[in-house]
């Protein structure tokens, strides 16, 4: 499970076995976990998080999706 951003309690990784699915982030916190598509950002899933909380976590993945996208190609590409 490959970790690639911690910020304020949140986790957003991926598994290492969901590389045949397109490139996407999870993201836990507090028992709350959600999975997010990059290209375009949108929830895939979302189990505990408020609606104000996705579209929080929305916002940052916007921010860092270069760095998400990379960091998933990276690991399945290589």
């Amino acid at each position: 499970m490959p970790t690639v951003l911690r910020q304020r309690g949140r986790r957003f990784f991926f598994y290492s076995n969901e590389g045949a699915e397109p490139p996407h982030v999870h993201v836990e916190q507090a028992g709350s976990t959600a999975k997010f598509w990059l290209a375009p950002v949108e929830c895939a899933d979302n189990r505990g998080f408020s609606t104000r909380e996705i579209a929080a976590l929305v916002r940052i993945i916007i921010v860092h999706e270069q760095e998400f996208e990379e960091a998933w190609h990276e690991h399945f590409d290589a």
